[in-house]
């Protein structure tokens, strides 16, 4: 029986950053802070705990960016970050569209934090487009970690075999595939009705 609960993933499946090189391709030239310092003083020793919910984005960032970038403000910074990764795949949410008319129920099922799960969900108006948002510090749990499915299992009260998951990385499919679910890769060589197909 074909499942009526399709869970999305976010980024690099329906959300993409507006520069080829990533949402921070020029953002030592547009803000003055390094990239590579960002992801050595912010992402590398704390983004494991912001996107399991264990550490505010806001706090944390404020706090790294006083010893790094005394001139930028987490605030500044955060929008800088949410606008520049924000290009939305109208073709496939399109398609998306298409299978919600159908009777399937959609999901998203993602990796983020906080603060960008509300600008995903309410500024970028995906909630006009998706019934629900599962998130990683919403749920305390990340994929491909098998209690981040069960996490969002406990909350659609479905079974593992009624949740297909849509993800662009291939250890989230594993994961998602793992713990019973079925699962797609998506990278855009195919159209959504031959993956849900397969």
């Amino acid at each position: 029986m074909t499942p009526k609960l399709l869970m999305v993933d976010v980024d690099g499946v329906i959300v993409h950053p507006m520069h080829q090189g990533g949402w921070a391709a020029e953002i030592e030239s547009d803000l003055g802070i390094s990239r590579a310092e960002l992801q050595s003083e912010f992402f590398t020793p704390h983004w494991h705990e912001i996107i399991r919910g264990r550490a505010d984005l806001h706090e944390v960032l404020d706090d790294v960016l006083h010893h790094i970038a005394p001139h930028l403000s987490a605030k500044v910074l955060m929008d800088y970050w949410f606008s520049r990764d924000s290009r939305l795949d109208e073709a496939l949410l399109a398609q998306l569209a298409a299978v919600r008319s159908q009777g399937w129920t959609l999901h998203l099922a993602t990796l983020q934090e906080h603060h960008r799960a509300r600008y995903l969900w309410n500024t970028l108006g995906l909630n006009a487009r998706f019934d629900v948002m599962h998130y990683a510090a919403d749920l305390g749990a990340a994929k491909p970690d098998l209690e981040f499915f069960r996490a969002i299992e406990g909350r659609t009260g479905r079974p593992p075999e009624d949740h297909f998951l849509l993800d662009d990385r291939q250890n989230n499919v594993e994961g998602a595939l793992t713990a019973g679910w079925l699962a797609g890769l998506w990278d855009g060589s195919r159209t959504l009705a031959e993956v849900l197909a397969r």
